[in-house]
């Protein structure tokens, strides 16, 4: 499969292509990390940092080199940052400015995964949403059902911007992916 239209096409904000990216590449960096870590929670954070990482420099990718070896060194690095954290016991603040260079991802157009979770009626759709781990729900729960932001979201449980959205994608493929299976 041919990967570099998709590469060029998330250069200039494509969210579809965004989104690709994420759903082809996830279960590979994802997989690397849990060997690794031998921790689901943080594999997981470590993936959608790096997605998040990954798609704020998309830019600075060079094509001479694997996408996916591209991904797996920024997962390599934010691994260590996460120990050296865990070590060191700081907190690095975000500041606003490296916020506002965030990655702008978000797209008002519902995508698939919108219409399938907009056409549940509201009791199945929260039995369905329970099934995802609780930090998935949180996200859920806070862009659906709060209708907060994606900036009030980030600010509410403490992370950067690229993170929520990374999540919300995550979740919101995941979600779908239950509903499917149970329809």
């Amino acid at each position: 499969m041919e990967i570099k239209p998709y590469i060029e096409k998330a250069k200039i904000g494509d969210q579809v292509a965004f989104t690709f990216l994420l759903d082809y590449y996830w279960n590979e960096v994802y997989g690397f990390m849990l060997k690794r870590t031998e921790n689901e929670t943080d594999a997981e954070d470590i993936t959608i940092e790096t997605f998040s990482k990954a798609f704020d420099k998309i830019a600075t990718y060079n094509p001479e080199f694997q996408f996916n070896t591209w991904l797996i060194a920024i997962a390599k690095n934010v691994h260590i940052d996460l120990l050296r954290k865990k070590k060191s016991s700081l907190f690095i603040e975000i500041t606003d400015e490296e916020d506002q260079q965030a990655y702008n991802v978000a797209d008002t157009t519902p995508s698939a995964e919108d219409e399938l979770i907009t056409e549940q009626n509201l009791s199945r759709l929260l039995q369905f949403i329970k099934e995802l781990k609780p930090h998935y729900q949180e996200v859920i729960q806070l862009r659906y059902f709060q209708e907060l932001s994606y900036q009030e979201i980030a600010d509410k449980i403490g992370e950067p911007l690229n993170n929520v959205k990374i999540k919300l994608l995550r979740a919101k493929k995941l979600l779908a992916e239950i509903i499917q299976e149970r329809n």
